[in-house]
């Protein structure tokens, strides 16, 4: 599968660092118990020690939105809004060993990470400026175009 991020994304961001991780044979019944409690009690500490809004890593991606013309506490980075969340609830849902373990390594880091399924990705995957045009699977199943 072909990976990539646009060349406008690599102009307006050449300090980007990506990474991708290609991973497989991790079934639902995978146990990640441990993995998850290790990142999450990460999290936990540095969030102890001071909001997640003063994260550097948050701060970064906070000028990034700026950077991109969008207000960054109206519009916050993934990892930001799982940071919120975690801060509140004290938890996260369990959804997929898989997630479970990306999102508590985004909380533990600060980083947003991103899962996908390659079995339904017909074909390569580049990061991009949205056009405007995209459909959106909403978490209740229903279809938004934006």
């Amino acid at each position: 599968m072909d990976f990539q991020h646009s060349s406008e994304i690599w102009r307006d961001f050449p300090e980007l660092v990506p990474g991708v991780v290609f991973a497989s044979g991790i079934t639902p019944d995978a146990a990640a118990g441990d993995r998850v409690a290790k990142f999450t009690d990460i999290a936990r500490s540095r969030l102890a020690r001071e909001p997640e809004s003063e994260l550097p890593e948050i701060r970064a991606w906070r000028r990034t939105f700026t950077r991109m013309g969008l207000k960054p506490t109206q519009y916050r980075c993934a990892s930001e809004a799982l940071l919120r969340r975690f801060r509140k609830e004290g938890t996260l849902p369990q959804l997929h060993p898989l997630v479970d373990v990306c999102n508590a390594v985004s909380l533990a880091f600060a980083i947003p990470v991103a899962v996908f399924d390659v079995a339904k990705i017909s074909h390569g995957l580049e990061v991009r400026y949205a056009a405007g045009e995209e459909d959106y699977l909403t978490f209740s199943g229903e279809t938004e175009r934006n």
